[in-house]
């Protein structure tokens, strides 16, 4: 305590000013407020609900859902993993409540479990969640990419294009560097990124009910067209792999999964939304639910509005859902949803993009990376971390290479994103699970309370499993065409993690994790109590060097 209390003194603030609260709060956690807190709740869920993109991403994966499982498979899998879902994010919840920082799993299990052992869990953590993040944006340019080729195909099925990996890639790395420029610009004023993913948002949801509309309506209203039965949308099973079909429920949940991947991203904005210990679990439970509803709806339409299964997993587009959109919409109707779609879908990208950058600069901020000191800067002119984010881009267009000579192992990384994510969540409800729930910091306005071990426990269940059965291949005897390499991806991201420690991680990775440990959560607490009270003084506050002190030890 005397190095932590050398940065506090007695002083008196207004403890209704929210961002004052705030900024002590994370210097207690051992950061200066670097960012501001330009998101409101509303505008933060708007970024979170794109940032899932349920109902658009299980649409874009259709196919994998109708061959493991089919109708029942995707809607009945879709409940499962929202329940599970459901109480993985609550659980996380609770623990951006009590340590609200934007590196998220990584930070609470090395406060939580402050041992050698958990601070070499927590950098592994760390890595784990970045390498998904990153993927996962790699995932979105690529589904962008694909969907912008496929354009072209409604018009012209024979067109060569898509197959020439050199077009792919420049168009991936076009769309990369246009979400960094877009990401870079937009925090130069503090309405310009809220407001942006509020249109986002706002564009999004509208897109949801014009593409359920325009299906229905076409199918109801063409003599060709006809709808499926119920029957069928809700109870027809569907097994095409060569597995079991327990194994194949399994496998059908990797479509659910992937679309309720990603509710950390608030984890790793938390330092730009006001009172985060109140709106960071709110809002990572109610997008997850609004995602799932959404979801769960337009599965229905498009299962509904099916006119031919083999169709669908045989498209002449090269895509099922744009199949599936053309043989009811029509040609000219369906390119112009599509082409909103895609519209849509680059704003969804740039919020990726921004959560994605969020978590590398914060990283870098706590010693993870080579450079950290450098790679954390916050440029004071355009109010963003310009440096991680080109490092992102750098990365991300790195991956975007294997277009040209492995195209399989680039469907491998962009696959593993929903692997590394789920167990990132995982680890540190592990972590309070092995050292006692009774050891979670003060502060925390969201609380389990007596359901906590039952959530807890059911969100680590649910994460083994699919873990596990994530890596299988399609069937169960593969072709080197067929094989699941994600594990064989997975496995080199753990061995550069590794190698990372022993270079460099454990001298720098989370070094003032001690000061931070002693005094979380006290200040928030106290002027919690204060402000019940109505007194307008609480102790211990930083004083007016806490910033420049706090950078400075942070970049160590």
């Amino acid at each position: 305590m005397d190095q932590a209390s050398q940065l506090y003194q007695k002083d008196t603030v207004d403890v209704n000013d929210q961002a004052t609260r705030d900024a002590q709060d994370l210097a207690a956690l051992g950061h200066a407020q670097t960012l501001t807190r330009k998101f409101s709740l509303w505008s933060m869920l708007a970024l979170a609900f794109c940032v899932l993109g349920t109902w658009s991403t299980m649409a874009q994966d259709l196919a994998t859902g109708l061959v493991n499982g089919g109708p029942v498979g995707i809607l009945w899998g879709l409940v499962l993993v929202t329940a599970c879902n459901t109480c993985v994010a609550i659980s996380l919840g609770e623990l951006v409540s009590s340590m609200p920082t934007a590196l998220g799993q990584a930070y609470w299990i090395q406060h939580l479990w402050n041992t050698p052992t958990g601070r070499f869990a927590s950098y592994m953590c760390a890595w784990i969640n970045t390498f998904g993040w990153w993927t996962l944006a790699a995932s979105q340019i690529a589904f962008m990419t694909e969907f912008l080729l496929s354009m072209k195909l409604m018009f012209d099925p024979e067109w060569p294009g898509t197959e020439k990996g050199w077009l792919l890639f420049i168009v991936y790395v076009g769309i990369t560097i246009f979400f960094t420029i877009i990401n870079y610009v937009s925090c130069r004023k503090e309405w310009i990124l809220p407001t942006f993913n509020n249109f986002v948002g706002v564009g999004f949801a509208g897109l949801f009910v014009a593409f359920s509309l325009a299906l229905l309506i076409s199918v109801g209203t063409k003599a060709n067209l006809s709808f499926q039965s119920a029957s069928f949308v809700f109870g027809q099973w569907i097994n095409q792999t060569g597995w079991g079909d327990g194994v194949v429920w399994f496998l059908g949940l990797v479509q659910s999964a992937y679309g309720l991947t990603a509710f950390d991203s608030v984890i790793h904005m938390v330092e730009e939304i006001p009172a985060p210990r109140r709106n960071a679990p709110r809002t990572m439970y109610l997008a997850v639910l609004i995602g799932a509803f959404s979801g769960f709806i337009f599965m229905v339409v498009c299962l509904f509005s099916i006119q031919s299964v083999d169709g669908v997993l045989n498209p002449a587009s090269g895509n099922p859902f744009i199949e599936l959109v053309q043989s009811t919409i029509g040609q000219v109707g369906g390119a112009v949803m599509i082409a909103l779609f895609i519209f849509n879908g680059l704003g969804q990208g740039s919020s990726v993009l921004t959560s994605a950058s969020r978590l590398t600069w914060s990283f870098a901020r706590d010693g993870g990376f080579p450079w950290g000191v450098w790679f954390s800067h916050v440029d004071e002119t355009w109010m963003v971390p310009g440096r991680a984010l080109w490092l992102q881009c750098g990365i991300i267009c790195l991956v975007g290479i294997l277009y040209l000579f492995a195209s399989t192992v680039l469907q491998a990384i962009l696959s593993v994103s929903t692997i590394a994510l789920t167990i990132s969540y995982a680890m540190p409800i592990i972590s309070l699970m092995v050292v006692g729930r009774d050891k979670l910091p003060p502060g925390g306005e969201f609380k389990l309370g007596r359901l906590g071990p039952v959530i807890n426990w059911v969100s680590i269940i649910y994460c083994a499993i699919t873990t596990v059965f994530f890596f299988f291949p399609t069937t169960p005897n593969p072709a080197v065409s067929e094989m699941n390499f994600a594990i064989a991806v997975f496995g080199v991201m753990l061995v550069l993690s590794i190698g990372f420690w022993f270079v460099q991680g454990h001298r720098t990775f989370m070094q003032l994790g001690g000061m931070a440990q002693d005094i979380q959560g006290i200040l928030y607490a106290e002027n919690c109590e204060s402000s019940q009270d109505g007194s307008s003084s609480a102790e211990p506050r930083p004083d007016n060097k806490i910033k420049g002190q706090t950078s400075e030890l942070t970049s160590d």
